[in-house]
């Protein structure tokens, strides 16, 4: 169900010198972080990592274009189609289809027979491709809008904690779809499995600054062992 993805460039994004603040209630700044640098290359797969509070959903919401940095910028590369999952995804679901209108409303040039088999993929099958999206649970509600995105042709996904809601057969499924998908991952997530399985480079924003690690997850878990 994972369709071809267009070959992007190899520059996927370009980070220069990233700043993002919020405004307080009484007009004060709440610098979020501050002179990020970084690079992100075609078919990276990037866990972003850091401490509760250190940014890392803000950061995924800058470089998707979701929020304007303060300072600095993030370049997409030309032909980069992102596909992004927030914990705010739920919120673009309509609450009045059934999942399978859902779908038909995200693809709309598919047959039904094919957004069943992708629903069928994500364990919609039979009649609960008819239930009500208001009445979904959380994990439900993941697999809808991963389903949609994942038939997509994007070349780069950017997930933020996909897997928070999701039973341990959803969490395999997910994985199972990650390790096939061919594009561009960035992500951020408290799975430490899904951590080891899938990340091949590591960006922990810390203290307003980002330090890239040129390995996989225990690589970095290593590095910081070293430096503890």
């Amino acid at each position: 169900y994972l369709p071809e993805i267009p070959r992007g460039g190899n520059d996927v994004v370009i980070i220069k010198d990233l700043a993002k603040s919020w405004q307080n209630y009484d007009g004060s700044e709440k610098p979020i972080f501050k002179g990020l640098s970084a690079s992100v290359h075609r078919q990276d797969r990037i866990a972003v990592v850091g401490v509760n509070g250190a940014g890392k959903s803000t950061f995924l919401k800058v470089l998707c274009g979701q929020t304007p940095p303060t300072a600095g910028e993030a370049v997409i590369g030309p032909s980069i189609s992102i596909g992004y999952f927030s914990q705010y995804s739920f919120e673009t679901l309509n609450p009045d289809y059934n999942v399978l209108e859902e779908l038909r409303h995200r693809l709309p040039g598919e047959n039904d027979g094919t957004l069943r088999n992708i629903l069928g993929a994500f364990l919609f099958r039979g009649d609960e491709v008819l239930k009500k999206v208001s009445v979904l649970s959380g994990g439900e509600k993941t697999r809808v809008i991963l389903a949609a995105m994942f038939a997509q042709p994007h070349n780069c996904l950017v997930l933020d904690e996909p897997t928070n809601h999701l039973d341990i057969k959803s969490r395999e499924i997910l994985l199972e779809a990650l390790k096939r998908y061919e594009g561009t991952l960035l992500f951020v997530s408290h799975d430490r499995f899904f951590l080891r399985e899938i990340t091949r480079r590591v960006f922990e924003v810390d203290h307003g600054k980002i330090s890239v690690y040129e390995g996989d997850y225990l690589y970095y878990l290593d590095k910081k062992k070293e430096t503890m």
